[in-house]
C-alpha cells in the first residue's frame, strides 16, 4: 500500500522525464567548467531569477553557506531573522565555517523583519562592534508557515541595504512556490536582491541540487568558495539534466500542492482541539497544534502511521505536513477522512 508521506517535499522522487534525461545528458566535467549540461542548468537559472551567472551546488545549505562566505568577510555580522532557516536550520556553518556573526532579529507573522529594526541595526565602522557585511531574507518562510514575502517587501529591504552599501541574499529555497502564491514571476520576486539560492529538491521534484545565482564576479568567487567546502563535483550534468526538467515542467503545477495544503487545512480546522491559521496556508506547508492536554502526540502520530499517512511531530505540541507532486488529489482525499476519523474519536475520549 502506498505511503502518502507528508514530511517534506524533499521526499519527492524523479518524474520519467528526469531519468531519461539523466540517462541521455551530454558530460564533461563541472570542475573544469565543461560539463554542457551543468551550463545550461546554470545559464536558464540565471534567466530565471534576473541575474547574470548560476552555479549547481549540492544542497539549499550549502548554497546559503557560499553565499555568506562570499558576500563577506570573516568577523563580519549577518542580519537575518530568528525564525530564519540560516539561522535554526543549517548548524550554524556561517559561525563554524565562515568566522561570521548572527546579529537575529525577531521575524514577523508573515515572514519578514521590521525594516525600521533592520535599518537600527546596521552596523558600520565602530572599534566595538563587527561590521555588517549581509542582510539575508527567505522566501517562502518555512517557519511561518510557508508565506510567500512579497516584491514590495524585498524590494524595499533592498533599497535599505544598497543605499548604504550592504548586500542582500535570498534564501529562495521555495521560491517558485511563492511566484505562484503572489502571482508575480519569479524574476520580478529576484530582481533587486543581489543573490538568491533556490533548490531543485524539493517542491521541483528533482533528485538532487540547487542553484546559487548572482552577478558573475560573485559566481565566479562562489564557484572558489564551492570548491573549499567540498561541493566540487564532476559529472554534475546528471544532476543538471533533472533539473532542467524541473525547472521547465514542474513549475506550473505548484499550485495543485498549494490546493491540497488548504483542503488538508480547511479539514483540520473543523475540529476545536485543532489551532491552525488558515489564512497562513497560502502555498505547501501546513502548521498546527494539538491541545496538550487531551491528546499525547506519539498516539497522534501512530494512529495515522497505522494509515500509512506520515508527517512531523516537531514537539510542544506543533505539527507540519508539506504537499507535492507525489501527493495525489485521491492521497489528499484520504487524509483529509483520516483526519475527521482520527481527530472525532479523540475528541470523544
Amino acid at each position: 500500500m502506498k505511503i502518502i508521506d507528508l514530511r517534506s517535499d524533499t521526499v519527492t522522487h524523479p518524474t520519467s522525464s528526469m531519468y531519461q534525461a539523466m540517462q541521455q545528458a551530454e558530460l564533461g566535467d563541472d570542475v573544469f567548467g565543461d560539463d554542457p549540461t551543468t551550463i545550461k542548468l546554470e545559464n536558464l537559472a540565471a534567466e530565471i531569477t534576473a541575474k547574470e551567472n548560476g552555479l549547481l551546488v549540492p544542497s539549499g545549505t550549502m548554497g546559503n553557506l557560499i553565499a555568506n562566505l562570499t558576500h563577506c568577510s570573516k568577523g563580519n555580522e549577518v542580519l537575518l531573522g530568528d525564525r530564519s532557516h540560516i539561522f535554526l536550520y543549517e548548524v550554524g556553518g556561517i559561525s563554524a565555517l565562515g568566522g561570521l556573526f548572527p546579529h537575529v532579529l525577531p521575524t514577523l507573522q508573515d515572514g519578514t523583519m521590521d525594516l525600521n529594526h533592520v535599518e537600527e541595526s546596521i552596523r558600520t565602522e565602530n572599534i566595538h562592534f563587527p561590521r555588517t557585511g549581509l542582510i539575508c531574507l527567505e522566501n517562502t518562510h518555512n517557519y511561518c508557515g510557508g508565506l510567500p514575502v512579497s516584491t514590495d517587501y524585498t524590494e524595499q529591504l533592498c533599497e535599505l541595504a544598497h543605499r548604504v552599501g550592504l548586500k542582500v541574499h535570498l534564501d529562495g529555497a521555495r521560491i517558485f512556490n511563492a511566484s505562484i502564491a503572489l502571482n508575480v514571476s519569479v524574476r520580478e520576486l529576484c530582481k533587486s536582491v543581489d543573490s538568491v539560492m533556490f533548490c531543485l529538491s524539493k517542491g521541483l521534484s528533482a533528485p538532487i541540487g540547487s542553484v546559487l545565482c548572482g552577478s558573475t564576479q560573485f559566481i565566479e568567487a562562489a564557484r572558489k568558495n564551492r570548491k573549499m567546502l567540498g561541493g566540487g563535483m564532476r559529472q554534475t550534468g546528471l544532476i543538471a539534466a533533472a533539473g532542467i526538467v524541473a525547472l521547465n515542467e514542474m513549475r506550473s503545477r505548484l499550485i495543485e500542492d498549494h490546493q491540497h495544503a488548504k483542503m488538508i487545512a480547511d479539514s483540520l480546522a473543523e475540529f476545536n482541539l485543532v489551532k491552525i491559521n488558515r489564512e497562513s496556508v497560502q502555498t505547501n506547508i501546513i502548521y498546527f497544534n494539538l491541545n496538550a492536554e487531551l491528546i499525547e502526540p506519539d498516539k497522534v502520530i501512530e494512529a495515522f502511521y497505522q494509515r500509512n499517512i506520515r508527517f512531523l511531530y516537531l514537539g510542544k505540541s506543533k505539527y507540519r505536513m508539506v504537499t507535492h507532486q507525489d501527493i495525489s488529489k485521491e492521497d489528499v482525499l484520504k487524509v483529509v477522512a483520516a483526519v475527521k476519523e482520527i481527530l472525532s474519536g479523540l475528541t470523544e475520549q
